[in-house]
């Protein structure tokens, strides 16, 4: 109704001169928002019960009416439509048949919102090689020939781990991580358990947001913590890499919603992946699911969280103050690579706490 009266007025305020011209056609984007509301109302409408409820239990031949809301296939994220030829291609396959190793292009549309993927009619690929158990060392060396890695540049995990020590592919450097203190920008795991074992407070269960290759949650397991790692693709197999540390990787960009319910986790850390680069709006999102997941007394970890330093004092800083944490630690520090002295940026680690009550 709202629609059609919108429409009604556009054409009369068209149509009020002195000489009246031919009325100009209804805009497309208007047409399609009255389309989109009516095909709204007409599924509202189609859920409604043609008869009054009633008491009775179901007889057998009928069915239940909580099974019927599962029949519902989730909704493909809105934003698909906004990348026609990227939907395109990905759905360019033949049905019944194996899908096409186009993980990369998965990643273009997720990242761009397009998360969940429409479902296609076609088999996953999957390697015939796989390991007899997981490893019982999280940190030993990644078994080569255990995931399609046609679309890299490198063809197996030694060459990843040769090209870039930093990328979480190199045990050897791996292990060593999380463990020493060297700067105050640094929270080694002892010290994080202290801190909670002082505040008498416990970590059972833990997420790592944007966590690379898995290996905080490795790290965790060690210490007898259970870590969910979300983690994307960028240019290297990630997931595939913590699954095969005996870890759980989901694959989940940082602009969607935690799949984890209400007050249930001890621990939510936030490593590189969140930075400055990320939108405001998108920033606030996550902080406040952060918050959801949390329990309360339990901690959130920003780990060297990177802007510029007129940012974090004027945006960054009071977007977390928001949550209205204890702040546990906050240390500030310069960032002293090439691209951090060029924006004048800084690194900030933060441990908060989440207040039993509000």
């Amino acid at each position: 109704m709202v629609a059609t009266n919108i429409l009604s007025l556009y054409h009369l305020s068209s149509t009020i001169q002195s000489t009246p011209p031919a009325p100009p056609p209804v805009p497309d984007h208007l047409i399609h928002q009255l389309s989109t509301i009516r095909a709204t109302i007409n599924h509202l409408t189609s859920l409604q019960p043609t008869t009054p409820p009633t008491n009775k239990v179901p007889s057998s031949s009928s069915t239940p009416s909580d099974l019927l809301l599962y029949t519902h296939i989730a909704p493909i994220a809105s934003s698909c439509k906004d990348h026609p030829l990227l939907l395109h291609q990905y759905m360019n396959y033949t049905p019944f048949a194996l899908c096409p190793n186009d993980s990369p292009l998965a990643e273009d549309l997720i990242l761009r919102g397009c998360h969940p993927l429409p479902r296609r009619r076609c088999f996953s690929r999957t390697i015939s090689t796989i390991p007899s158990s997981l490893p019982t060392n999280p940190f030993a060396t990644l078994p080569e020939n255990t995931a399609l890695l046609g679309h890299y540049s490198c063809k197996t995990f030694s060459c990843f781990a040769s090209t870039k020590s930093d990328m979480g592919f190199d045990m050897k450097v791996e292990k060593s991580r999380f463990l020493a203190y060297k700067s105050d920008l640094d929270l080694p795991i002892q010290q994080l358990f202290q801190l909670s074992k002082s505040a008498k407070s416990v970590i059972r269960l833990a997420l790592d947001i944007g966590g690379g290759t898995g290996t905080f949650a490795a790290q965790m397991k060690l210490q007898n913590v259970t870590v969910i790692t979300t983690t994307m693709n960028f240019g290297a197999p990630y997931n595939e890499a913590v699954a095969l540390r005996g870890l759980v990787p989901l694959h989940v960009p940082l602009q969607q919603r935690l799949p984890v319910f209400d007050g249930v986790v001890d621990l939510v850390r936030c490593g590189r992946a969140v930075n400055r680069w990320i939108p405001l709006t998108a920033m606030e999102f996550l902080l406040f699911d952060v918050d959801r997941v949390l329990r309360g007394g339990g901690y959130f970890w920003l780990d060297h969280f990177f802007s510029k330093r007129m940012d974090l004092d004027k945006v960054f800083s009071p977007l977390i103050g928001k949550l209205g944490y204890k702040k546990v630690k906050w240390a500030v520090a310069n960032k002293t690579d090439s691209s951090g002295v060029k924006h004048g940026e800084v690194y900030l680690t933060a441990l908060l706490q989440k207040p039993l009550t509000k």
